[in-house]
């Protein structure tokens, strides 16, 4: 500066030049700290984005900001051990200004102060990329780390995960008869609150082994339960059915059987697990079917279509019939309840057949007999097939036999060698015996016990 004396401006140089070695050192303890604490704010960052869905800013500025100063703080310590003195820094202005320690000497009041200058070199410079390439590189990885897409684990927009199959069929037929409020709302909230602590399960055990094997149990129970419902309901329907339509023509024992088919079927349904409707139990319930005389055609018609729509949407809720269940069982059911024997050639009631009494042909059928259809009337009979008959199989193939088994079995008589002793050499006839002694001659290779067994049986 223009008027300044020359110790002023030598120890104003000498004072900035220590305070540029200061820094230097302090950059350089501090940028490894800097580029670790860098790697893992990175990824302390991602791992937030992950587990919430709005991220903290506040508390994480506060913890940034923390931990920054720690960092400068200990690089800081590290670093003053080696800072650089007023004093040092003029002995290096002078080594590189080749002053010949006129500096010192004047510092300790030896010499003269030199000249003052407007411009001073320690001979040192910046080396840029070693200062810069530490904070670039934690700038940008703080960076990536906000900047990756990152989905968080509880986020309100994402789409939720997509139950298993089992458990989404058994969803939708609870509320199908939910819906259609045909079954008894105690056992559905029953079975939804089994349902409810399936799904409250963590979302990763969803299609573990024993989760869909939890579910799979609780469907098929479930629709156990419904089919054997809508098999009671309709069994009921067709016994007030025929109760009140063919009451006329049915025998006692017949009727009693109706009966008994109804009160049955109302049992299962009061004391199923699965009931109907409180409604429709209430009115099965008033029902007694000795006295169907005292309600009306259309009140009983209307009880009756009832019941069959009921039991259309119990089967609608329980997925696709079976083979064999659903509306057609009922007419078969009724025909093997109902039917008696008869007289061939008889037709309905009591009238003969078409053939005359005593004749064979195809009756009218009615409702205590069978169909009254004539033998062979679906075309001609065929041959017998001979069913009883015992027929035996041949196998060749042997591969797989084991020891013991029998291979094959056949009749027959003793190859019995009836042959006359002829004459022996020598003119004489040899006589062997009888009993054991002609066992002993003719088998001399049994074993010894074989022959004791043969004397004793042979006494």
């Amino acid at each position: 500066m223009a008027g300044e004396n020359p110790e002023s401006n030598w120890l104003r140089m000498a004072k900035t030049t220590a305070r540029r070695f200061n820094w230097a050192w302090f950059l350089d303890k501090l940028s490894l700290p800097l580029l670790i604490a860098g790697l893992l704010g990175a990824c302390l960052i991602m791992l937030a984005r992950r587990e919430w869905t709005i991220f903290p800013w506040a508390p994480s500025l506060a913890i940034a900001a923390g931990v920054l100063a720690s960092v400068a703080l200990i690089a800081w310590l590290v670093a003053r051990r080696h800072f650089t003195t007023q004093d040092t820094a003029l002995v290096r202005l002078e080594a590189a200004m080749k002053l010949n320690n006129s500096l010192t000497a004047a510092r300790h009041g030896i010499a003269p102060w030199p000249k003052a200058v407007t411009e001073s070199s320690d001979g040192t410079s910046w080396n840029w990329p070693r200062l810069l390439v530490p904070p670039l590189a934690t700038l940008f990885l703080l960076s990536l780390a906000f900047l990756l897409p990152i989905s968080a684990k509880n986020d309100p927009n994402a789409a939720p995960p997509e139950e298993p199959a089992n458990r989404q069929s058994l969803q939708a037929s609870i509320d199908e008869l939910r819906k259609d409020e045909v079954i008894d709302e105690e056992y559905l909230d029953e079975i939804e609150e089994k349902v409810k602590e399936l799904r409250e399960q963590p979302k990763e055990e969803w299609f573990d082994h024993s989760a869909l094997e939890a579910t799979d149990s609780l469907k098929e129970a479930h629709e156990q339960q419904l089919k054997e419902l809508e098999r009671d309901v309709r069994k009921a329907e067709r016994a007030l059915n025929a109760l009140q339509n063919h009451s006329q023509g049915m025998t006692p024992e017949t009727r009693e059987r109706l009966l008994d088919e109804f009160d049955q079927s109302l049992e299962k349904m009061n004391n199923g697990a699965m009931k109907p409707n409180k409604e429709l139990l209430k009115q099965l319930g008033d029902i007694d079917p000795n006295q169907l005389g005292n309600l009306t055609p259309e009140q009983l018609d209307q009880l009756r279509q009832n019941m069959r729509e009921q039991a259309q949407k119990m089967q609608g809720a329980g997925g696709q019939p079976q083979p064999g269940e659903g509306e057609g069982e009922g007419d078969e059911w009724l025909d093997e309840l109902m039917q008696e024997g008869g007289q061939p050639g008889q037709g309905q009631g009591n009238e003969p057949g078409q053939n005359g009494p005593g004749q064979n042909g195809p009756g009218q059928g009615g409702i205590n007999r069978g169909p009254g259809t004539a033998p062979g009337v679906l075309g001609q009979e065929g041959e017998e097939l001979g069913i009883g008959g015992l027929e035996g199989l041949e196998s060749r193939d042997l591969s797989n036999t084991l020891p013991g088994d029998l291979l094959e079995l056949q009749d027959g008589e003793h190859n019995v060698d009836k042959s006359k002793v002829g004459v022996r050499e020598g003119g004489a006839v040899e006589d062997l015996g009888e009993g054991g002694e002609l066992i002993w001659k003719i088998a001399p290779d049994l074993h010894p016990n074989e022959k004791k067994a043969l004397r004793e049986f042979f006494k």
